[in-house]
């Protein structure tokens, strides 16, 4: 347990560091380069703001899964990891991905109708297949939670 202790204080750092860096994706750069991307290609000026609204909703998500994150280590450093509160954080990172996966499969198969390239689609397909493996092993990880989480109850009322 004196390895997770000492690997809380770095994550809690990078999950800062990234959340910033979101928070400037939300606010400046998407935006700014939608728009930019409207002035230089005005055939594609009309997906500026859908383009812009779907990227800032992958955002929230990944700013989501670091929340939620950043409270399961909150409960590792309190030792009550093992209790059913954790169980509703792994919920929220499994929404979050599940969410994020829903609108990417909607973008694909939209881009997949108009493409006349298979490179974007391919491209699409393949974060679609990165998500898919990583909502499954949340999957995994939150049985195996609940299933340590039993097993500690059940030592503790033995004790």
């Amino acid at each position: 347990m004196e390895i997770e202790r000492r690997a809380v204080l770095p994550l809690r750092v990078f999950l800062v560091v990234l959340f910033a860096i979101l928070v400037l994706f939300e606010v400046m750069s998407l935006p700014g380069q939608f728009a930019h991307m409207a002035e230089t290609t005005p055939e594609a000026a009309h997906l500026r703001w859908p383009l812009t609204a779907v990227s800032i909703y992958w955002v929230v998500c990944i700013q989501v899964v670091v929340v939620a994150t950043w409270k399961l280590l909150s409960m590792v450093k309190a030792d009550r990891i093992f209790t059913d509160a954790s169980l509703v954080w792994v919920d929220v990172i499994l929404g979050a991905i599940v969410a994020a996966w829903v609108m990417l499969v909607v973008v694909l198969v939209l881009v997949g109708i108009n493409a006349d390239d298979p490179g974007l689609p391919l491209l699409l397909f393949l974060v679609v297949v990165v998500i898919t493996v990583a909502a499954l092993l949340m999957v995994v990880m939150r049985a195996l939670l609940r299933q340590a989480t039993s097993l500690r109850s059940e030592m503790d009322a033995v004790v």
